[in-house]
């Protein structure tokens, strides 16, 4: 017998299907220890076979195999070639994301605990030995018990009754559980006639995509559930997918009510253990629905009757790492694989998602009325250049603290928005100008009060607080913009009696910090809520009546053609988490720019006035969807080199522009907008063009362009341009 086997080394050098010789036991899919070069390697087996082309006698061996079963199932060995070649990759690369990343460092493993149970005669136990005696008592009472535990309760006993036959130990495999005990109230489910339609609209279209736009609150996320609950009936599996993990143990928690251990979550915040043991339920078929972030896309289940993918907009559902893939590419794939539904939900669809189905190429379903017809909230935008001439100099506008007030003595909850975590933005010397900034990223520091340190949002650098400027050594620091830590701060004196939870990515490490903060205010053990973009998308509070958008023109003028668009989805996304129970829901939009379109269509739900006018907009600047944004960036810890990298890349590149002009609308070397981060210099080829033809060329250049310490790569449409 032979095996094709990939070798688990990410280089272009060896991106090629090498022979071995093997015996029956392995089988496509499994990981295997194999002689490479002078040393023992891991590979993956993509195909066993009768024969080879390769002399018999020069071929080696296979050594062991790495598992007792195929880790990467037909499926996805299937779609392996057509990722990289999509993104222009090694395999090798592509394989590892159909695993969890200790599997293949032989980190993580199997866990085992020892079980007792009484199975011989307890009256031949000692009257006298009184522990011996209560250890019986409690397993006739129990059945059985992990001996861990009756060790620590019972010190002793446990020995000499299985010497003496009484009691039987069993070893036995055990499952880790991420959210033990975690699950909803599984309650009646009626679908609104809207609903009804929904779900007939995609399962009877013939067209694999259908895109939902649905208004907040309109019902979306029971007509998913409907869908995996049709599907699991016919015995298929389903993959759902949400954009932060802050949103997964809430979504979780209805799968379970629902479907009760068939749903297992897959995120980076699990333990190796705990997201091991899931992704071999989901491999094993023990749970047939794999949910999570983006890279639960890869979940390792057969036989999919549909794949969801939840706030399809959001940014996060593009990787930012090699391979950079994009999800919705993946989903579509292993959707045409398995010939079922995919599903894509948002109340502010991405331009590109949106205008794809308006042409026809998706199927599209609208929602326009929230459940039982509830009524949107009321938007009142308050000019903050009013507040200032007031001689307010607080976070809060007058409007925002009146209904604060009245939302507090109503016994309601309200959640003020503010992209920004930290105390203040940065400390600047009044006396020289002089801006604190990290040593190894070309960005300024964000004052933390709490722990009273400047901190970098980019590598995670802490620093001492500043008693003096380096500079100048004037003492005159003042503390520029707003965080939510101060904004906190602000409250408190405001509202000293208002119990206040604040969430982002200070108060949420570890994974359960999410969960505890959403269920402590969801418990109504918090008055308000004060958080980052992490509380604007999906969730569900019947108590909240009043949502406050702090500074709503902070994402609006970002240098990115994306931030007119990114600027309405989250205005729109926040507001929706108000109303959604019997009282109809208030915002409060805070703006230096209340006449600005963008603001004025979130203000009125009117995503099809934003559509008209955003597409017209790229369409008369031809941007994406009318042209592709191509982006080769250089990084380097040494500078001199990755400059090198850039003007070589940069004057191969000028050829393919040269040969190509009709394809190209702009082409250029730069800076990248953050000059550094984590001491790595970072240089851009930036490219904007109307067809693919020059795609294949611009990888291959990059691909060959190979330095110590410097890494070049490409990015299509890539969601931060920063």
């Amino acid at each position: 017998m032979y095996c094709e086997v990939i070798v688990d080394v990410a280089h272009s050098d060896v991106d090629k299907i090498f022979d071995y010789a093997c015996d029956e036991r392995i089988v496509a899919g499994m990981r295997v220890a194999v002689p490479f070069g002078n040393r023992v390697t891991t590979g993956f087996v993509m195909r066993v076979k009768s024969s080879t082309d390769c002399p018999p006698e020069k071929l080696k061996r296979v050594l062991r195999a790495e598992d007792d079963f195929p880790a990467i199932n037909e499926e996805c060995l299937a779609l392996t070639e057509k990722i990289a070649m999509r993104y222009r990759c090694p395999k090798a690369l592509v394989l590892r994301l159909f695993l969890p990343s200790e599997m293949r460092t032989g980190k993580v493993g199997a866990a085992y605990r020892t079980f007792a149970k009484i199975t011989g005669d307890i009256s031949l136990i000692s009257p006298r030995a009184k522990q011996q005696l209560a250890l019986a008592e409690f397993l006739k009472d129990n059945g059985e018990a992990d001996t861990a535990f009756l060790n620590e309760r019972f010190g002793s006993a446990l020995k000499p009754l299985v010497e003496k036959g009484i009691v039987s130990l069993e070893k036995r495999r055990v499952f880790r559980d991420p959210y033990r005990g975690m699950a909803g109230e599984n309650a009646e489910h009626l679908l609104t006639e809207e609903q009804q339609r929904a779900v007939r609209s995609i399962e009877e279209t013939e067209k694999t995509v259908t895109l939902i736009h649905g208004v907040t609150g309109s019902g979306k996320t029971e007509i998913y559930l409907t869908l995996i609950a049709r599907q699991l009936a016919l015995g298929k599996t389903a993959i759902f997918l949400v954009p932060e993990i802050s949103l997964t143990p809430q979504m979780l928690s209805q799968l379970r009510a629902r479907f009760g251990s068939s749903a297992a979550i897959l995120h980076s915040g699990l333990s190796a253990g705990e997201r091991f043991d899931e992704w071999r339920r989901l491999r094993e078929g023990a749970a047939r629905i794999a949910i999570g972030a983006r890279s639960a896309i890869f979940a390792p289940v057969e036989n999919i009757g549909v794949i969801v993918i939840d706030e399809e907009h959001d940014g996060s559902y593009s990787s930012e790492t090699s391979p950079r893939y994009n999800t919705f590419d993946i989903a579509l794939l292993r959707a045409k694989y398995n010939g079922c539904k995919l599903v894509l939900g948002s109340a502010t669809p991405a331009v590109e998602t949106y205008r794809r189905a308006q042409q026809g190429e998706f199927s599209l379903v609208t929602l326009k009325n929230r459940i039982n017809r509830r009524p949107m909230p009321q938007v009142e935008i308050v000019d903050l250049r009013r507040e200032v001439r007031r001689g307010n100099p607080s976070p809060f506008s007058l409007a925002l603290r009146d209904k604060l007030s009245a939302c507090l003595e109503s016994g309601n909850q309200a959640i003020l928005f503010l992209n920004r975590r930290g105390y203040s933005q940065t400390v600047i010397c009044r006396d020289c100008g002089y801006v604190a900034k990290c040593e190894h990223c070309d960005v300024a520091l964000t004052y933390h009060s709490e722990e009273d340190c400047l901190k970098c949002h980019y590598c995670g650098t802490k620093y001492h607080m500043l008693s003096a400027c380096p500079s100048c050594g004037g003492t005159h620091l003042s503390y520029v913009g707003t965080g939510t830590q101060k904004v906190v701060g602000e409250l408190k004196k405001l509202y000293p009696k208002a119990r206040i939870l604040r969430m982002d990515n200070d108060t949420t490490s570890g994974k359960e910090g999410h969960l505890k903060i959403l269920k402590q205010f969801s418990d109504r053990e918090a008055d308000i809520l004060v958080g980052t973009q992490m509380v604007a998308k999906g969730h569900d509070f019947p108590l909240v009546t009043l949502v406050g958008i702090l500074d709503a023109d902070m994402s609006l003028h970002f240098p990115d053609y994306r931030s007119r668009e990114r600027t309405f989805q989250l205005i729109t996304q926040v507001a929706g988490r108000s109303g959604r129970s019997k009282d109809r829901g208030e915002v409060v939009l805070q703006t230096y720019d209340p006449e600005n379109f963008i603001l004025r269509f979130a203000c009125d739900y009117d995503y099809e006035g934003f559509y008209e006018y955003e597409i017209n907009l790229r369409a008369a600047t031809a941007f994406p969807p009318f042209a592709k944004i191509v982006r080769v960036m250089v990084t380097g810890s040494e500078e001199r080199e990755a400059l090198d990298a850039l003007r070589e890349v940069y004057t191969k590149l000028e050829k393919v522009y040269a040969d190509n002009a009709d394809s190209f609308l702009f082409f250029n070397k730069m800076h990248a907008p953050i000059k550094r981060i984590q001491n790595k210099f970072r240089y851009q080829v930036l490219m904007r063009i109307v067809d693919g033809k020059p795609l294949k060329e611009i990888y291959a250049i990059c691909a060959e362009t190979n330095y110590k310490n410097t890494l070049v790569y490409v990015e299509e449409n890539p969601s931060n341009l920063s």
